[in-house]
């Protein structure tokens, strides 16, 4: 049977954190991300928590397509002003709170990707999750649109699902995509709000405790330029990726970089 959809209970939670903020469930999108930065592109600037059922032009990280199916992911995107001293890190307190209100066993793969370890060792990783934040200016204030994708059933279930993902349902069986939702959003929202009061510095610690690349062999494919192999040792506290190369040690903070493990 088809879990019904929060709505109502959503917005009681949420409304005392972000006054005026609106929930809203449609059957179907092209993209939530889409959607909320036309919006605010036109002038509104409000708050707004958009859950589309299913998603046919999803958008990930340097221009991928993301295409999910009803009931087999979880695809909503939050807008609200925001006006923190400092951008940087931002995607990764999302990752935070997600991963937290989740499961013990989901890590971070930086800068977006909720992953699920797998192997006796746990050295291979499955993409659960991704996240994508993206801006738009409303009049006079900076509207942030933060999209979360999570895969809830099984890949062999869902036609429209990329080979080699995880889902959550590996972790709960009885996990569907409204209470996950109901899950995940009050903590969303409060670790937004909480960044932009004090930046990401306070969470890493928390980031390092869930980091999935610490430690291991990365590849780095700049969108130009030649790929560069060395050792990830973690993010400093901006949330930039600190990687150890033949050159010595880098720091990555450009999300136009794709970090592969070796």
């Amino acid at each position: 049977m088809t879990q019904p959809w929060p709505a109502e209970t959503l917005w009681e939670q949420l409304e005392p954190l972000l006054p005026g903020l609106n929930v809203e469930v449609v059957a179907e999108a092209d993209s939530t991300n889409t959607r909320l930065l036309e919006r605010a592109r036109a002038g509104d600037g409000g708050a707004c928590l958009l859950v589309a059922e299913r998603q046919t032009a999803g958008r990930g990280r340097m221009g991928r397509h993301w295409e999910s199916s009803p009931g087999a992911s979880l695809t909503f995107s939050l807008a609200l002003p925001l006006a923190p001293a400092d951008w940087s890190g931002l995607s990764l307190v999302v990752g935070v709170a997600l991963a937290e209100a989740l499961h013990p066993q989901l890590r971070l793969k930086w800068p977006n990707d909720l992953w699920l370890l797998s192997g006796s060792d746990g050295a291979r990783g499955r993409k659960l999750g991704g996240i994508l934040i993206e801006t738009a200016m409303a009049a006079d204030r900076r509207v942030a649109v933060i999209g979360v994708g999570l895969n809830i059933r099984d890949a062999q279930d869902d036609p429209a699902a990329e080979v080699g993902r995880a889902a959550l349902a590996e972790l709960d069986a009885q996990a569907g995509a409204p209470a996950t939702l109901l899950r995940v959003a009050r903590p969303l929202l409060q670790a937004v709000l909480a960044f932009e009061r004090e930046g990401f510095a306070p969470w890493q610690a928390r980031y390092a405790a869930r980091d999935a690349l610490a430690g291991r062999s990365v590849r780095l494919l700049p969108a130009q330029g030649p790929a560069v192999e060395g050792t990830v040792e973690g993010v400093n506290s901006q949330g930039g990726l600190l990687v150890h190369t033949a050159a010595g040690l880098s720091t990555i903070t450009s999300g136009e970089v794709s970090v592969r493990p070796c």
